[in-house]
């Protein structure tokens, strides 16, 4: 029977392992999708360690967020999909129920689009998290335009080098901040048109200095915490600041009397949105086509070495690149 990645108890990497189920019949306006490979992502290990503040019911939880793979089957009422097409999941928000981290899950028709021509296997399991949620706070909440100077926080993870493709694609300049100096050829590499490293130089004043004196028109904080004090005053009057993470658990000051525009974003309020997902799908197939959009890829593992995928995520050595995992 076909093998699934399950969790009964929270903990580290080794409460997951791999079980037989059979496969599950597509209900009415359902696809199935038989998975070639899926992406590891923070939100799992979150999940899995129990760290979540949304509730993952146990035992029997399932993971995956987003992966890739093709149309094993139909349920009724479904249109414009055929059995053998190759799909992106968009979006799994019962990630513990449906998980993608399995050989097949079944899926809302609505929860897949096409695999963009041009993204190998590996590639097309790793670009929708990212490239959607830095999308989603740029293009749709923020209301990115070309020259917009776009501030990036935590360039170096797997959003901010979304954010950094995405903002050249549209014409926008990103400036990349990091906290690590060693850091900032590889970001010039993966697109930034400026780095500050604040290991070596004060945030405020550097984005005056590569924005002439004006500030960022967008700030994209994935980060939080106290630091978002200083990325408050490194915006320009009127300018954008989007929340979109939470990678310092400490409290994040509330901001006052600010002049900016204050979104907070989650990327799920826009990925169950037909509407928005027809959008996002349409960018990313124009950018893989042009080049200007493509995930970088640190490791590759098989279903079985999964444990061994999360044990390499904790140890922070990928440095924003995406980790696969192949069915």
């Amino acid at each position: 029977m076909p093998r699934v990645v399950v969790f009964d108890e929270f903990g580290g990497p080794d409460v997951m392992h791999v079980v037989e189920e059979p496969v599950v019949e597509p209900a009415a306006g359902e696809v199935r999708v038989r998975i070639e490979a899926f992406a590891v992502n923070p939100l799992d290990q979150m999940m899995r360690s129990g760290t979540l503040p949304a509730t993952v019911p146990l035992p029997h939880a399932r993971l995956g967020v987003e992966g890739t793979g093709v149309i094993d089957a139909l349920g009724p009422e479904i249109t414009g999909l055929e059995i053998g097409d190759p799909v992106i999941l968009t979006a799994i928000p019962d990630a513990s129920v449906r998980g993608s981290y399995a050989e097949y899950t079944t899926v809302p028709a609505s929860r897949v689009v096409a695999r963009p021509a041009g993204l190998g296997i590996t590639e097309a399991a790793a670009i929708w998290v990212a490239y959607s949620t830095a999308y989603g706070a740029l293009v749709e909440k923020a209301k990115m335009r070309p020259g917009d100077r776009i501030l990036i926080t935590a360039a170096s993870g797997g959003v901010g080098r979304a954010a950094m493709q995405i903002a050249n694609q549209i014409g926008a300049v990103p400036i990349a901040v990091t906290r690590h100096t060693a850091r900032e050829a590889d970001l010039l590499a993966a697109g930034a048109a400026a780095v500050i490293a604040t290991d070596d130089v004060d945030v405020v004043e550097a984005v005056r200095h590569h924005t002439g004196g004006t500030g960022a028109d967008i700030v994209l904080d994935v980060v939080m915490g106290p630091g978002q004090q200083d990325l408050l005053k490194a915006a320009r009057p009127g300018g954008t600041l989007v929340a979109a993470g939470f990678l310092d658990p400490r409290p994040t000051p509330f901001p006052r009397s600010t002049p900016l525009t204050i979104f907070s974003y989650r990327s799920f309020e826009h990925t169950v949105d037909a509407v928005v997902v027809k959008r996002m799908a349409a960018f990313l197939n124009a950018g893989v086509r042009l080049g200007a959009l493509r995930p970088a890829i640190d490791k590759v593992f098989a279903l079985d070495d999964v444990v061994e995928a999360h044990r390499h995520l904790e140890k922070g050595l990928h440095a924003g690149k995406k980790i696969v995992v192949t069915v």
